[in-house]
């Protein structure tokens, strides 16, 4: 059984990946905030007392199941909105933002040369990361991001061993092909990044 200590630890060393997994996923860092917050709830509440070793995939089940819901109401909350917008004027705000831009990717030991470089690249490495179709970006982010292996990544996603080599797959194909096309593949990260299986 694991301690109230174990608990929080364990909380506190997911939270930001979390995030910024839901992010990717949902496109709004407040709702992505909302959704952490309520998968990291649901993990004490029902499952605080599970041995400490449980809580890594029990919480990245938890935390799908929860952005599933989120994309449900946001559905049917959508079909609302279109239908109620043909009654009024159509004044939707369709602001884009980035929800990542408040990572902090850079190491204070490096040059400020080697610091934007790195910056660039990592966003331009998430813009290819967020024109994935989302499946594949979930498949991705819990393989290569969170290096589960394919059975977790199946387990959470609730499909198949061959569906999640499929669709990570496919999404390294993009990313390379996107990376490339933004000369990445000039530094090796094509190769280094994306050859792992």
């Amino acid at each position: 059984m694991a301690t109230p200590k174990e608990l929080s630890d364990f909380l506190a060393a997911a939270e930001r990946r979390a995030f910024k997994q839901t992010a990717y996923a949902v496109r709004d860092d407040h709702a992505a905030l909302d959704i952490v917050q309520d998968a990291m709830m649901k993990l004490a509440e029902k499952y605080g007392e599970r041995p400490a070793t449980e809580f890594p995939m029990l919480f990245q089940r938890i935390l799908q199941n929860t952005m599933r819901d989120f994309w449900r109401r946001q559905k049917v909350r959508n079909l609302w909105t279109t239908l109620l917008s043909s009654f009024g004027s159509s004044d939707a705000d369709n602001e884009e933002r980035d929800p990542l831009e408040t990572i902090d990717v850079g190491d204070d030991g490096d040059e400020p040369s080697a610091q934007l470089a790195r910056n660039q690249t990592i966003k331009l490495i998430e813009r290819a990361l967020e024109k994935l179709p989302a499946r594949q970006r979930q498949a991705f982010v819990l393989r290569y991001w969170e290096e589960m292996d394919v059975a977790e990544t199946a387990e959470i996603m609730g499909c198949s061993d061959g569906s999640v080599k499929t669709h990570c797959s496919r999404a390294v194909h993009a990313l390379a092909l996107e990376l490339k096309k933004q000369g990445l593949d000039k530094l090796g990260l094509s190769n280094a990044v994306f050859n792992k299986k």
